[in-house]
């Protein structure tokens, strides 16, 4: 999908891609969503669930969060997306961008994952009292 953008697009999208791999090295990546108006797709990372995903527009890139609305942002990078539960990034030509800060929210996103998927704390099973029935 990089190779196959070769403008400043498809550069773009492999810093981002970089800077997901460091946050997280176990971080699994697929190619996914296919379709006539976006032949080549979008790509996902995932660990857990869906931890981002890395979008080529026209005129941007867009990093996007599904559960942007639940992760710091305390540099302000989220600038798209902005209303609900998912939250964007979207990076344009020469932008410079804050791989630290990035990577933060990446690692924030993991955890939010990991934290949905820990099994619930088992209790003891409550004992029942025998009925006795008098007859």
């Amino acid at each position: 999908m990089i190779a196959k953008t070769p403008d400043w697009r498809g550069a773009m999208l492999g810093k981002l891609r970089k800077v997901v791999h460091d946050a997280d090295p176990e971080i699994a990546e697929d190619v996914k969503w296919k379709r006539p108006s976006n032949p080549l797709g979008s790509a996902v990372w995932s660990h857990d669930g869906q931890v981002c995903v890395g979008i080529i527009l026209k005129e941007r890139v867009r990093l996007a969060f599904s559960a942007g609305s639940s992760l710091p942002d305390p540099k302000e990078l989220f600038n798209a997306q902005l209303l609900g539960k998912s939250r964007a990034i979207d990076v344009s030509r020469n932008e410079k961008l804050d791989q630290q800060a990035l990577k933060a929210i990446v690692k924030a996103a993991v955890g939010h994952n990991l934290a949905k998927t820990r099994p619930a704390k088992t209790r003891p099973a409550k004992t029942r009292a025998r009925s006795r029935s008098t007859k």
